[in-house]
C-alpha cells in the first residue's frame, strides 16, 4: 500500500501558521514513507472562498518548499461526482430528503438549548410520510446509524469512541444543490486514495460523522492524526493579534523558510532534545505517533534564534536569493555594491532577520549625504581630524584591499598617534558607514571598496573642518 496524505485548506483566508504546520506534518509523513502528498483546495464555501486566498495558499506552500505530487484539486470542480454519490445513497435508503423550514429548525434549536440539550436535528423527515411537490425545496440528509459506536485509533490521541446517538443526520446537500463539506471530504479522500489524514483537533467532532459516511459508501476508512492547537506567546489561542496573519508575513518580516519549517516541526513533535533539524533529518525521523497531545506555545524569540542560526549556517549563496527579495522590497539596488553572499557572511552574526540585514547594509549599496546625528556629534569632532587624515593617507597607499591589511593600517595609525583603537576606529566607522554601529570596520571597508571609502572619509573630514571653524 502506498501511503498517501493530503493538505486540504479552505480558501477563505491566508495560509496561517497552524495550517502550515498541518501541511508540514502531512508532507513529512508522506516523504518518510516514500508515499505521495496531495494538495486539495476545499472551496465549497462559495460565499467566502476567494481567488486571492487560493493564490496565497499556493504561494505559501511554494515558499516553504512543500511540493505536492498531485493537485491542486478543487472541490467546486467535482460537484457532479458528489451529487452522483448522494443520489446513490438516496436510492439505497441511506439518505433522505428533508423539507423542514429554516424557521422550524431554528425553533427546535432554541427549545433544545433552553432545555440544556445538545442542539440536533430531531429526524422529523427521516421516515417520510410527508407529501411534497416534486420541486419543493429540500436538503438531503445522511441517515446516520442510531445504534452502536464509532471507534477509531487516533495516532495522536489514542482510542476515540463516539456513540451514534450523539450524532444527528447531517445535511450532505443544500437546497441550492451544493454538496456540503463533510460529504465532499469523504468522497475526495476515497477517490484520491488518501491513507492518512493529518488535521487539527477542531476536526475531531467531524471524524465519526465522516467515518459513518465512508462505511455507507463502502469506502476504506483512512487513519487519523488530530494535532493540538498552537497558542500565542501569551497562552491564548494563536490569532491575528499575535501577528500570525499569514505564512508569507514571515517572509516579509525577514525569516527564512528553513527556519520557519524547523520551528513549526518542533511545535508538537520532538526527537529527544534535538532542536535543529535539516529537512532530510525531519523526513527520516518524523513519526505521527511522536506528535504530542499537548497544545504548543509559539515563542517568537526562539524563532528569531533559529532564523539567525540558518542565516549563519546555510550556504551564503542560498541565503542570498532570499536576501535579494528584501533588498528589492526596500528599494536597494543590489547591482551597485558587493556580492550578497559576502554581505551575509559579514552581517549575519549581528542580525536576526533578513529584513534587518538589508536595512543595516544599505550603506554598502547607496551613498549618503548626511551622517547619523548622534554618531557624528560623538565621533566626528575636531579631535578626529588627525586620525582620519592619517588613516586616509595610509589607506590610499594600500595595494592589498583586504580586511587583514586594512586592519593593520588602522592599528598602525593608532600606534603612530599613540591613540586607543576606539579613537581611530570609531571616527572611521561613522565616516564610512554614516552610522555608529556596524560589523568589523575592516570587513565593511573591504566590501565598500577603496574609492568609496576614501570619498566618504573626505566627506567626514569636511564636516570635521566645518565644526572646527564653528
Amino acid at each position: 500500500m502506498t501511503v498517501k496524505t493530503r493538505f486540504a485548506p479552505s480558501p477563505t483566508g491566508f495560509l496561517h501558521v497552524g495550517g502550515a504546520r498541518t501541511a508540514l506534518y502531512s508532507w513529512l509523513y508522506a516523504r518518510h514513507q516514500q508515499g505521495e502528498f496531495v494538495l486539495r483546495i476545499e472551496d465549497t464555501d462559495l460565499e467566502r472562498s476567494t481567488q486571492e486566498a487560493i493564490d496565497a495558499i499556493l504561494e505559501g506552500m511554494n515558499w516553504l518548499g512543500l511540493t505536492w505530487d498531485e493537485g491542486p484539486y478543487y472541490q467546486t470542480k467535482r460537484f457532479d461526482r458528489y451529487n452522483q454519490l448522494i443520489d446513490q445513497l438516496l436510492e439505497e435508503g441511506k439518505a433522505y430528503k428533508c423539507y423542514c423550514s429554516k424557521e422550524r429548525l431554528e425553533g427546535l434549536r432554541e427549545q433544545q438549548m433552553a432545555a440544556g440539550e445538545k442542539p440536533r436535528y430531531d429526524g422529523t423527515c427521516r421516515h417520510g410520510g410527508h407529501e411534497h411537490a416534486a420541486d419543493a425545496p429540500c436538503v438531503i440528509r445522511f441517515k446516520n446509524p442510531t445504534e452502536g459506536s464509532v471507534v477509531f485509533d487516533d495516532h495522536v490521541r489514542g482510542r476515540i469512541e463516539i456513540t451514534n446517538d450523539q450524532l444527528d443526520d447531517l445535511i450532505i446537500r443544500r437546497t441550492d444543490g451544493a454538496p456540503t463539506y463533510n460529504f465532499c471530504v469523504v468522497v475526495d479522500d476515497w477517490d484520491m486514495e488518501i491513507t492518512h489524514v493529518v488535521r487539527g483537533e477542531d476536526h475531531i467532532n467531524n471524524t465519526p460523522r465522516q467515518i459513518n459516511i465512508y462505511q455507507a459508501l463502502g469506502a476504506p476508512v483512512p487513519e487519523f492524526a488530530h494535532v493540538s492547537m498552537i497558542l500565542g506567546d501569551d497562552g491564548a489561542k494563536l490569532s491575528k493579534r499575535h501577528g500570525a496573519v499569514s505564512v508569507m508575513q514571515y517572509r516579509d518580516d525577514g525569516y527564512l523558510p528553513q527556519a520557519l519549517l524547523n520551528y513549526l516541526v518542533r511545535l508538537g513533535w520532538s526527537h529527544g532534545d534535538q532542536e535543529i533539524f535539516t529537512l532530510d533529518e525531519m523526513i527520516s525521523l518524523f513519526s505521527l505517533n511522536a506528535i504530542s497531545k499537548s497544545a504548543s506555545a509559539f515563542n517568537t524569540d526562539k524563532l528569531l534564534w533559529l532564523n539567525q542560526h540558518y542565516m549563519k549556517t546555510l550556504p551564503a549563496g542560498e541565503v542570498a536569493g532570499h536576501l535579494e527579495w528584501h533588498m528589492q522590497d526596500q528599494g536597494i539596488d543590489c547591482s551597485q555594491g558587493p556580492a550578497l553572499s559576502e554581505v551575509i557572511a559579514l552581517y549575519a552574526e549581528r542580525c536576526h532577520t533578513l529584513k534587518e540585514l538589508a536595512a543595516q547594509s544599505r550603506y554598502l549599496f547607496e551613498d549618503f549625504s548626511e551622517f547619523e546625528a548622534g554618531a557624528a556629534k560623538k565621533h566626528l569632532r575636531p579631535v578626529a581630524a588627525e586620525p582620519l587624515e592619517l588613516a586616509r593617507v595610509r589607506l590610499a597607499e594600500l595595494a592589498d584591499w583586504q580586511p587583514a591589511a586594512i586592519h593593520e593600517v588602522i592599528n598602525a595609525v593608532a600606534a603612530e598617534l599613540e591613540l586607543g583603537m576606539g579613537k581611530v576606529g570609531m571616527p572611521l566607522r561613522v565616516a564610512v558607514t554614516g552610522v555608529g554601529q556596524s560589523p568589523a570596520i575592516d570587513g565593511v571597508m573591504a566590501l565598500l571598496g577603496k574609492d568609496k571609502v576614501l570619498a566618504r572619509i573626505d566627506m567626514a573630514l569636511a564636516l570635521v573642518a566645518e565644526r572646527a571653524k564653528g
